[in-house]
């Protein structure tokens, strides 16, 4: 891995050039191995947060960390082309519209003791449109090259939050095209149905059924090409306590194993259903 400016790392891009870089901030990490019609993305995989907001915040360490999605960014490394967000949601949100991304209270509950300066607002904003330029630039080249691409945009949730029994995958769909890719999203919802687990509950997929696909990287993803389909993928936090923050690695692992194979599987039939030849 090497560090680079996010304007080296747009170049290589456009360049079609293999790498794998940390943002010079170390806001983000993107790697790209190949150059396939398929990337993942783990945005509230990140857990820094900067110290000159410590003193400041009104929610603990674990707090946040309940909050996040820990070990995301893992569970997609084995895929070619990876984006993974480094710092915390509670910095600034890169699900959530810039407008919107800095939160003033979270979960109910108010965060800052003080409200944030517009130096550190601004500071947080910049990450921001600099992750999505870099976002842009991907989702132009894989266009250029293939016609079509699958992003999969990977979370996970605190299941014990629940009242009702809930599924241990999800895929949120409401702001994507369902008529066109309803072959797609079922055979997505199908493979993750039906995976085997180190856990005691039973495995099961369903669509918008924790969540909807709401989230602001799926609809920029959407809105800013011509025929790529964002997976939002939601996978209980059955692979940690929860109430400890404890990890499970053999959990963690397994779901690394199992994304590393099928979303190259279902990436690629994706890609002969929807691929333009070059002429």
């Amino acid at each position: 891995m090497i560090k680079l400016s996010v304007i080296e790392i747009i170049t290589r891009i456009e360049n079609q050039e293999t790498f794998h870089a940390v943002v010079e901030d170390y806001s983000f990490s993107i790697k790209i191995d190949d150059y396939v019609p398929y990337a993942c993305a783990a945005v509230h995989g990140g857990h820094h947060f900067s110290k000159d907001l410590w003193d400041n915040c009104l929610h603990t360490e674990y707090d946040r960390w309940y909050e996040e999605d820990p070990c995301t960014g893992q569970m997609i490394s084995g895929l070619p082309i990876t984006l993974i967000a480094h710092d915390s949601r509670f910095e600034y949100d890169l699900n959530r519209a810039p407008e919107t991304a800095i939160y003033e209270t979270a979960w109910g509950k108010t965060l800052w003791k003080k409200p944030l300066s517009q130096e550190k607002k601004d500071r947080a904003l910049a990450k921001h449109d600099n992750f999505y330029k870099v976002v842009l630039s991907l989702i132009v080249k894989l266009e250029e090259l293939f016609g079509s691409s699958v992003f999969y945009d990977m979370h996970s949730y605190n299941w014990k939050r629940w009242d009702r029994e809930v599924p241990v995958f999800n895929i949120g769909t409401t702001n994507v095209d369902e008529e066109k890719y309803r072959a797609e999203i079922t055979q997505w919802q199908d493979i993750l149905d039906d995976v085997q687990l180190p856990i005691a509950q039973k495995v099961h997929c369903k669509i918008n059924d924790v969540f909807q696909g709401n989230g602001y990287f799926l609809k920029y993803v959407t809105s800013n090409s011509l025929n790529t389909l964002v997976l939002a993928t939601e996978i209980s936090k059955i692979y940690a306590d929860e109430t400890t923050g404890r990890i499970f690695p053999e959990v963690v692992t397994a779901v690394q194993d199992l994304l590393k194979y099928y979303i190259k599987a279902h990436a690629h039939r994706f890609y002969d259903r929807y691929h333009t030849p070059k002429i």
